[in-house]
């Protein structure tokens, strides 16, 4: 195996001289922000979440952070871009959840596949994004190494939502998530995690 196969393993965490200086987002669940490093989710990188099936309740374990975000605390006028999303969002849903809906831009691309990424990469460059969230069927190491470096650059959180069989493939994210849900619980699984070994956290689904 050679040193770039080694370093594109998925369980390999590659140190960039600590994390004293990492920022985050507190989740707004307190066994998650334990769990993470810094308290919270990586703000200037990549993530990536795992459902099992869309619509088990992955967006409620963001809405504390949106609601963050899109009040204007450090990211006055950002927008947070939707890119994609399998279903429409529910404007008075987001609104009890905190988030201001004249904040969102949701975009919805001609083509799946390179479109996405094409939105994702020109929501980034434009340095007006608080956040980005963007429902990625496929893309191959280079373009997740692009959005990955885009996110760092431009201080912008980017979530990517990715099927099941992608886990069996590396990528540079910063945290990796796979989420299952039964009955009254999510079950967020911990794949890759920089700066913490992967594990599990059990939290009580939002009502």
């Amino acid at each position: 195996m050679s040193v770039d196969e080694i370093t594109l393993h998925p369980g390999i965490w590659k140190g960039r001289g600590g994390h004293a200086g990492c920022r985050t987002l507190p989740t707004g669940f307190a066994a998650l922000d334990r769990y993470l490093p810094g308290g919270g989710w990586p703000r200037d990188a990549l993530t990536e979440i795992v459902p099992d099936r869309y619509g088990i309740g992955e967006l409620s374990l963001l809405m504390p952070a949106l609601a963050f975000l899109s009040v204007g605390t450090g990211y006055p006028g950002h927008w947070i871009v939707w890119i994609d999303p399998p279903f429409i969002p529910y404007a008075p849903a987001l609104e009890r959840s905190g988030i201001e809906p004249d904040r969102l831009l949701m975009v919805r691309p001609s083509v799946p596949g390179n479109d996405v990424l094409w939105a994702v990469e020109q929501a980034l460059r434009s340095g007006s994004c608080a956040a980005v969230l963007a429902w990625l069927e496929s893309a191959n190491d280079r373009a997740l190494r692009r959005l990955q470096l885009g996110a760092e650059e431009n201080a912008c959180w980017t979530v990517l939502f990715r099927p099941g069989a992608t886990l069996r493939r590396s990528s540079p994210a910063a945290l990796r998530l796979r989420l299952s849900a039964a009955n009254a619980v999510i079950r967020v699984e911990i794949i890759k995690c920089r700066g913490a070994r992967p594990g599990t956290v059990v939290l009580e689904r939002p009502a």
